[in-house]
């Protein structure tokens, strides 16, 4: 409730600074017609986009195989905001931030062989994201980082070898643990270069790195083995092996590429939504399937994006206030 009553105080002063601000000189005092509203893109991969059936119904006709859902946090905050903030929502499922920088996308919909067949699959590319901000952008967000780390293929490798060891040992921690410190470089040199283009692009606008939530817990004993609802055959080594020394890095790793731009600033999820991962009971986050038949593969739901709302809602009214 405090929060709520918080973010209405906090539109309210905004849209009153907002007004004022396109009010002629020669009409200072008057009550203008209505505040103009500030342009926003946002921008990102599924974490943003939604993609999946626990985050809302796919609203674009015809659809572009990015997979934007009605209740993902852009969506949420524009109904929530919308009399502010103009929104452009290009985010898109399995992007990368070089998709996101300069490289056109090829998306895949919900065409997942063998699991899943798209029929509208193949889809034609979209050209790369910044193409949407410009001299007149004013706001950024920009959640991305994951699928230039590779996550979508470590969930894919680490359940097989989980399988493969009965549960035992840290099999994908030992297949896969060498190699990301250069996974994560290159999403630091990446993320570097993504800002530094946007910043080009969209010279007055405010930058909001937006970071990833809690997926695994502090504990991860408290995830069950072999359940599709959460992490499936990975075992509990590799699930604490994959919090610590993967998911806190990369969100580190965009934390601090978002601390050189004097225009960017970061949104931290992980903190407000631990308790919350993909083994709790109620997650905000869910696992390789939802119930009863839907795949999943490791997304926010409808609540996670509510919370991811929630804190971009807030940083967005703050740096306008």
């Amino acid at each position: 409730m405090a929060r709520f009553r918080t973010r209405l105080a906090l539109l309210g002063s905004a849209a009153a600074l907002t007004a004022a601000a396109f009010v002629p000189a020669q009409f200072a005092g008057a009550q203008p017609a209505a505040a103009a509203d500030l342009q926003w893109v946002a921008l990102g991969d599924s974490y943003t986009a939604g993609v999946i059936e626990a985050a809302g119904d796919t609203f674009e006709i015809p659809r572009d195989g990015c997979e934007r859902t009605d209740r993902s946090y852009p969506q949420v905050i524009d109904r929530d905001l919308g009399g502010l903030f103009e929104l452009t929502n290009v985010s898109c499922g399995a992007a990368t931030i070089e998709n996101v920088t300069d490289t056109p996308q090829y998306p895949i919909g919900r065409h997942l062989p063998p699991i899943s067949e798209d029929p509208d699959y193949p889809f034609p590319p979209v050209p790369p994201q910044s193409e949407a901000v410009g001299p007149d952008t004013d706001v950024i967000t920009v959640g991305v980082g994951g699928n230039t780390l590779g996550f979508a293929d470590i969930l894919a490798k680490c359940p097989q070898l989980g399988g493969e060891s009965d549960g035992a040992g840290t099999p994908c921690k030992d297949a896969l643990g060498a190699g990301i410190p250069a996974r994560l470089k290159k999403v630091r040199q990446d993320y570097d270069r993504m800002l530094t283009v946007l910043h080009e692009r969209a010279p007055k606008a405010k930058i909001l790195t937006v970071g990833y939530p809690t997926l695994i817990p502090q504990d991860a004993s408290r995830c069950g083995y072999g359940d599709l609802t959460q992490f499936g055959t990975i075992t509990q080594g590799d699930l604490a092996w994959l919090r610590q020394d993967v998911l806190k890095p990369l969100d580190k790793t965009i934390e601090d590429s978002a601390g050189t731009q004097e225009a960017a600033g970061f949104v931290d999820l992980y903190t407000s939504s631990q308790g919350h991962s993909v083994c709790d009971d109620t997650k905000w986050v869910e696992g390789f399937v939802t119930l009863p038949d839907q795949l999943s593969f490791v997304h926010p739901n409808a609540l996670g994006h509510r919370n991811a709302a929630d804190h971009v809602e807030e940083a967005m009214l703050n740096i306008i206030s």
